[in-house]
């Protein structure tokens, strides 16, 4: 069970669509939330589950899985977690997956393309993050994926992020790709590209 925060559209209205965040090893669900008033997404709702796993340095600090065992151990429990969570959505909030955007930073970003490739959802936005090894089948079609890096980047590699864009290039995912001079952050250029990304995706969705 994933312990969730939700903030709610601030247009008083029945939200349009989900945006879904997924916090970084160490962090919680409260690092990202701060962020949402920066957006400009007043018609969104946010959910930002803490992940299920406590860090092992950082007092409030949640992980989706151990990054430092060999077999990133807690990977599968995470993994299934979001998928169950993710599919429930649409019976809790009223939006269906087509509806959903999944995103998510450093190992956040991870889980987001881990989990989300393989769901029916509006886009995913990996950010500072990385590719796991694709092992399973993807959607059909595979959501359109925004992927944004800093070239400065000490923590996540830049390379990681080529990396990603590549694959699933190579794979027929629509990837866009963006890279900022910055390190391991979300600076508010970032946050200008997420909002063009969710806006461009919903432009085609009937009111």
């Amino acid at each position: 069970m994933l312990s969730v925060k939700s903030i709610l559209p601030t247009s008083n209205q029945p939200p349009k669509g989900v945006i879904v965040a997924l916090h970084g090893w160490g962090a919680n669900a409260a690092d990202l939330a701060g962020l949402v008033p920066f957006l400009g997404l007043a018609d969104y709702q946010f959910l930002l589950p803490d992940a299920p796993f406590p860090h092992p340095y950082a007092a409030d600090g949640k992980m989706w899985y151990d990054l430092e065992s060999d077999q990133y151990t807690g990977i599968a429990e995470s993994r299934q977690l979001l998928h169950d969570w993710l599919r429930s959505l649409e019976g809790e909030t009223g939006v269906p997956l087509d509806r959903t955007f999944l995103s998510g930073f450093s190992q956040g970003g991870a889980m987001t393309l881990d989990v989300g490739l393989q769901l029916p959802l509006a886009g995913l936005l990996s950010l500072s993050g990385y590719l796991h090894p694709v092992t399973q089948p993807l959607a059909d079609p595979a959501p359109p994926v925004l992927v944004v890096h800093g070239r400065q980047d000490t923590v996540v590699p830049l390379r990681a992020a080529h990396h990603a864009r590549e694959d699933l290039t190579q794979r027929g995912v629509s990837v866009q790709y963006e890279e900022f001079d910055m390190g391991h952050e979300i600076q508010m250029v970032v946050l200008e590209r997420i909002k063009a990304f969710i806006e461009a995706q919903s432009a085609a969705w009937a009111n």
